[in-house]
């Protein structure tokens, strides 16, 4: 097997070819990783989530970490990892360009809601979670690739 590191433009190229990778976010010095959904635009990986831990604790520590993955032919594989910052877009005056683009960017991808919209709780905190659009500035990109 022979591993390769992927040039900055190539995962750029990834992150905007895929939907789906893992957050990570840490307080207090404890890891914590979930699976996301997200669209890349603009140098930003836009996202949707309901309140949870995983947005209690960005809130808290913005620094986050994102991985986007692919399988290739035979054991082959790609890998992205996003180091970069939270930022929150509420649905308040000053934010709105920002959450209208995140709206847009995320919205050109069939069912982009569902995940975000959806919490395994029952029965239901409250009859109107309320939503949260957020994206993760990219302030550093790296890759690999690994072929037989």
């Amino acid at each position: 097997m022979m591993i390769r590191t992927l040039s900055t433009l190539e995962c750029t190229k990834m992150l905007a070819a895929n939907r789906t990778g893992h957050l990570a976010c840490a307080k207090d010095g404890q890891p914590y990783v979930v699976p996301f959904n997200y669209a890349y635009a603009d140098s930003h990986l836009y996202a949707f989530s309901l309140l949870g831990k995983k947005v209690d604790w960005m809130r808290e520590n913005p620094l986050v970490c994102a991985q986007v993955q692919e399988h290739t032919q035979g054991r082959g594989w790609k890998s992205v990892i996003v180091e970069g910052r939270y930022e929150e877009l509420p649905d308040r005056i000053g934010h709105k360009v920002q959450r209208d683009r995140a709206w847009a960017v995320l919205s050109k991808h069939a069912g982009w809601w569902e995940p975000g919209a959806l919490k395994p709780v029952t029965p239901p905190l409250s009859e109107s979670l309320p939503h949260v659009f957020f994206r993760i500035l990219v302030e550093q990109v790296s890759g690999r690739e690994a072929t037989e």
